[in-house]
């Protein structure tokens, strides 16, 4: 078994061997938590965000989107495109999206002058490729373009939502 310095480079390389380990250890859901929550911190830093309720309310919404995205996955993943092997459950595909989370860490050099923007960018691209893998190996898919459909159709279903609640309670 890998230590988690393993699995969080592993993560950040996209190497499939750390994705299916991490999808098979069920006492690696807190360390999935952590890694969110390290992202999003890294992500308020790094966008200069300073308050304590800036950055509660970005760990809040951070943690609550991350959750509602994995049911997404799982759901379309499971029901509406599985492939021959699929055969998933919630702590499976929280477990690698939350190490997907890594590159992110990066983004706390967003606040560094003329390249934090770039770096910011590049690594949340990065943390979105990443979730693709992520979810190509908790779902047991053979190709990474059914994860890519898979992570598309519940972005969008997520960012309709998001922004109808957001419309709604403005």
């Amino acid at each position: 078994m890998s230590t988690l310095a393993d699995r969080l480079v592993g993560s950040a390389v996209l190497r499939a061997r750390s994705y299916e380990e991490v999808e098979a250890d069920g006492h690696a859901n807190w360390q999935a938590v952590g890694i969110v929550i390290l992202s999003s911190l890294a992500a308020a830093f790094g966008t200069g965000v300073k308050s304590v309720s800036g950055i509660a309310a970005i760990l809040i919404v951070t943690l609550a989107t991350w959750v509602i995205w994995v049911l997404l996955t799982l759901f379309i993943g499971r029901q509406l495109l599985p492939g021959n092997q699929t055969r998933a459950d919630f702590g499976q595909v929280l477990r690698t999206t939350g190490f997907s989370s890594t590159p992110g860490i990066l983004r706390a050099l967003g606040i560094l002058p003329i390249v934090g923007p770039a770096i910011f960018l590049a690594a949340t691209i990065w943390m979105l490729l990443s979730f693709v893998v992520a979810v190509q190996h908790a779902l047991d898919y053979d190709n990474t373009r059914r994860a890519f459909t898979v992570c598309l159709l519940g972005w969008a279903i997520h960012a309709v939502v998001l922004f109808g609640f957001v419309m709604t309670a403005v």
